[in-house]
């Protein structure tokens, strides 16, 4: 497995590579606007083939992109949910001029609506949008989420749904969180309880439709339902649901991400440097 980090576009695009770069990512992950508004400027070309340039040059592949926090194909607000369609394909359009094979979303959120509705929503929000850009080539990930609130997408039958009834199937895909499927009551810490977890995924979405694993510990307990993410091996799954997931064959080709805390450690050293070391060691060998 591939392994890298979340990282910051701060300063221009082509500067996440050069810092995942100098962590020894082998991949990363990025947001290419900022996550917190609903309209950016236009990439210029000059920008996108100098992201494209630098990421040859460092090998970084694949880079993974994360659409915004506000979408949410989910609302019941016809005003929202149009600006959600609209920032999404924004998304997709910026990611195919920067060559990134993968968008990263949640799911959505009902709002008080109920999942049924919800999930209706996300469908037909997610249909349009392929219709809308035919020639787009960037698939869609849908990332499991932890439960908080009315979020969807804390059930592998929530995302198996969504991929039922999508028009044109091959575009999706899913991202699996480790933090969110623990919190959401996915138990990954032992031999069993991790084959139970993946059997359970594979039955019901399918292995073969998984494309991105974020690799984060969790601050809070088995079915909190509470999105905190923690250090590799400091929180309540522990190393060893990691190792089980670094050694198994299956997930093997796939890129392996980090979303934890960006902090240093006492000595000053990035956590991120840390934790890779300790995912690096877990990987067979």
């Amino acid at each position: 497995m591939r392994l890298g980090s979340h990282m910051s576009i701060a300063g221009g695009l082509y500067k996440a590579l050069e810092r995942g770069h100098d962590l020894a990512c082998e991949t990363i992950q990025i947001f290419t606007k900022n996550a917190s508004r609903w309209k950016a400027k236009g990439l210029i070309l000059s920008d996108a083939e100098k992201f494209k340039r630098v990421m040859i040059k460092t090998g970084i592949k694949p880079v993974v992109a994360h659409d915004s926090y506000l979408i949410n194909l989910a609302s019941p607000d016809q005003g929202t949910c149009k600006k959600s369609i609209e920032a999404l394909k924004d998304e997709l359009d910026r990611a195919d001029l920067l060559e990134i094979p993968y968008l990263v979303i949640h799911p959505g959120s009902h709002v008080g609506q109920g999942e049924k509705e919800g999930l209706l929503r996300i469908s037909a929000a997610l249909n349009q949008i392929h219709l809308d850009l035919p020639d787009n080539r960037v698939r869609i990930l849908l990332e499991t989420t932890a439960g908080q609130g009315t979020n969807l997408g804390h059930r592998f039958e929530h995302l198996a749904l969504l991929m039922n009834m999508a028009r044109q199937k091959e575009r999706l895909g899913i991202c699996l969180d480790t933090c969110h499927i623990f919190a959401a009551g996915y138990d990954i810490r032992t031999k069993q309880t991790y084959d139970e977890t993946m059997d359970k995924f594979d039955q019901t979405i399918g292995l073969e439709n998984l494309f991105v694993i974020h690799l984060n510990d969790s601050k809070k307990k088995l079915g909190s339902q509470i999105d905190r993410h923690e250090h590799i091996g400091r929180g309540f799954i522990g190393k060893e649901g990691f190792e089980l997931i670094l050694n198994d064959p299956r997930l093997a080709h796939l890129p392996g991400i980090l979303e934890t805390p960006k902090e240093k450690d006492l000595d000053g050293v990035d956590m991120d440097v840390i934790n890779l070391k300790v995912l690096s060691e877990l990987r067979p060998h």
